[in-house]
């Protein structure tokens, strides 16, 4: 992956959590558009009308029967707080059309692709999926699963619009604190504060002219022969988090997450410019910039990384035992070590130490951390420095690494001082949270909504039922 300090999950954890949403939302059916003139004609197996948008009654049934089939506890769940739940979803979806709010086609048709590769994958054959599914054609299932993530997209995207401007004053998490009672205050759980030192081995030349070479070919094809950057990227690219999608990522000025040097590649180039081959900590790469929309960048990419040889594995794990050794004998300090010996610029410049992608501090709550990290701090004393590990990563890139504990933190009730990022994080999401509140209230107001009047009486969350 390209996003720095991202905690890496498998393949398998990803899909298995795809596989869940989509038996989730299987059963909501498409949404049609529909004439507001019209919608006041009662049509039977409509349970709401929102917007453009019809919920059937099918829908929350078949939505109560997935979340059964996955054995979820359905005890508390009615079917009115599930058809208020997908009218929420609905109310998002039509006031982000009305604002015109951009959605990719192209990577939601691709994310459909790999869902029912998925499902293939677990049941067998296509046609095992469209008899469990109980549909009669692929391309009707297709459809289907197209308008689901279609319209959790746009939903998404009306919920981002709402609170992308909103912050939060130091004053205000004072004041969000200090309002909760202290016995309400909440428990943090046991934390570490962990820094790393990273010699990654040395790759030849001759290696690296290679992977040059390749590139400039495969931007070649691409600009003379007219051939798909997308299809090369599937073929070829070794980033496992972009290949799917035919290396496609979206980089947003204000929020940078790439690398420095992929940044700036991307941001020099034109639409439909394909840069030179230039490297990055991930490796060597080419660009090509699909689309430019002010602040935010579309751009597919291809990474090649080169091969590392035994022998400059062997001299990566000599020279990190020698850094070791001169830190356990006192020679320099492990912050000093890893300012001017580790080969990872993103810790080497605050002394190794690691910063919790989630959190944006330098604490990992144990529950929370990557398997692989929490498996190799776990039996770390307090500064104790860890033997040599040998890291992979997905793209199969090998270093090695030590690693020590520089604090740790036991289970507490939340501290002003010491858990201050932590908490300006509730205080802000429960500012979004009144925001979001505010605009679904104005909303309700503002939009056709039409409720069958066998669910009028629901006590929903919000007031779909207008007086």
């Amino acid at each position: 992956m390209l996003f720095k300090k991202k905690n890496l999950k498998s393949m398998k954890t990803i899909y298995s959590i795809l596989f869940y949403t989509f038996l989730l939302n299987l059963g909501h059916g498409q949404q049609s558009s529909l004439d507001v003139n019209q919608s006041k004609i009662k049509i039977d197996g409509v349970s709401a009308v929102v917007g453009d948008y019809i919920i059937l009654e099918s829908d929350v049934d078949k939505t109560l029967i997935d979340l059964q089939s996955q054995g979820v506890s359905v005890q508390n769940i009615t079917r009115c707080s599930l058809l208020g739940k997908l009218m929420e979803d609905k109310l998002y979806a039509h006031h982000a059309e009305q604002d015109s709010l951009q959605i990719d086609n192209n990577q939601i048709s691709s994310y459909v692709d790999r869902t029912i590769d998925y499902f293939v994958n677990q049941l067998g054959s296509i046609d095992k999926v469209l008899e469990f599914y109980k549909k009669n054609d692929e391309q009707s299932f297709r459809s289907e699963l197209f308008e689901i993530n279609r319209v959790r997209q746009l939903s998404e995207q009306m919920q981002n619009k709402i609170v992308e401007e909103i912050e939060i004053t130091p004053e205000e998490v004072r004041q969000f604190f200090y309002s909760i009672p202290k016995y309400e205050r909440p428990v943090f759980g046991a934390e570490l504060e962990l820094a790393q030192i990273v010699i990654e081995p040395e790759v030849s030349q001759e290696e690296e002219d290679k992977i040059i070479r390749r590139l400039e070919t495969i931007k070649n094809d691409v600009v003379v022969n007219g051939s798909s950057f997308a299809t090369k990227a599937i073929l070829y690219s070794q980033d496992p988090g972009s290949r799917a999608t035919g290396g496609m990522y979206t980089l947003n000025r204000n929020r940078p997450q790439m690398h420095k040097e992929f940044r700036d590649v991307v941001y020099r180039l034109r639409e439909g410019e394909v840069s030179d081959p230039f490297k990055t900590e991930s490796g060597w790469h080419i660009v090509k910039v699909e689309k430019i929309r002010g602040q935010e960048v579309d751009a597919r990419h291809i990474l090649l990384i080169p091969e590392v040889t035994n022998e400059a594995l062997i001299e990566a794990k000599r020279e990190i035992d020698l850094i070791r050794k001169r830190i356990v004998d006192g020679e320099l300090t492990f912050s000093e070590a890893a300012k001017s010996l580790s080969d990872e610029t993103a810790t080497s410049s605050n002394g190794g130490v690691l910063i919790n992608p989630t959190t944006g501090d330098t604490k990992f709550e144990l529950t929370k951390m990557d398997p692989i990290l929490y498996s190799q701090a776990q039996r770390l004393k307090d500064n104790e420095i860890s033997m040599p590990l040998l890291d992979e990563d997905r793209r199969g890139v090998k270093k090695y690494k030590i690693i020590k504990v520089s604090n740790r933190f036991d289970e507490h009730i939340a501290d002003y001082s010491k858990d201050y990022i932590k908490i300006k994080d509730l205080a802000l999401k429960e500012k979004q949270l009144k925001e979001i509140q505010k605009w679904m209230v104005e909303k309700i107001e503002d939009t056709y909504i039409s409720i069958n009047k066998d669910n009028q009486s629901c006590n929903f969350t919000n007031k779909w039922v207008k007086n």
